[in-house]
């Protein structure tokens, strides 16, 4: 067998990286350097900007920029997210994570989102 006759790499070992297109995030993480990571790592950010930062962008005047961009329809989306997160978390299991196991907390996890399901 030569070098040239394996079929696969280490690259080819695992699962295959993904990136998201969008994060949608609270206004905390609105700093210039998280800005900056995303912007290189061509991620997409839908982040509002807190109103101190506003107010310091705007005092500089001219040299102060202007504001990044905001898609207010997409950032709705992270609201829905999270209602349904605390509707899960409504178990104390979940919200406390108090299983030792992954496993058993993904299937108290399952059987919350069952429940929600069913609810309905």
């Amino acid at each position: 067998m030569g070098s040239g006759d394996l079929s696969q790499t280490a690259d080819d070992t695992g699962r295959p990286r993904t990136r998201p297109d969008t994060v949608l995030v609270d206004r905390v993480y609105s700093s210039r350097a998280i800005r900056n990571h995303l912007r290189w790592h061509g991620i997409r950010a839908v982040i509002p900007q807190p109103s101190d930062q506003v107010r310091h962008r705007l005092r500089r005047g001219r040299t102060g920029g202007r504001p990044p961009a905001f898609d207010a329809e997409t950032y709705k989306q992270r609201n829905a997210v999270e209602r349904c997160v605390n509707r899960l978390k409504q178990g104390r299991g979940l919200a406390m994570r108090t299983d030792k196991l992954a496993l058993t907390y993904q299937a108290a996890l399952h059987l919350a989102a069952l429940l929600l399901r069913v609810r309905r």
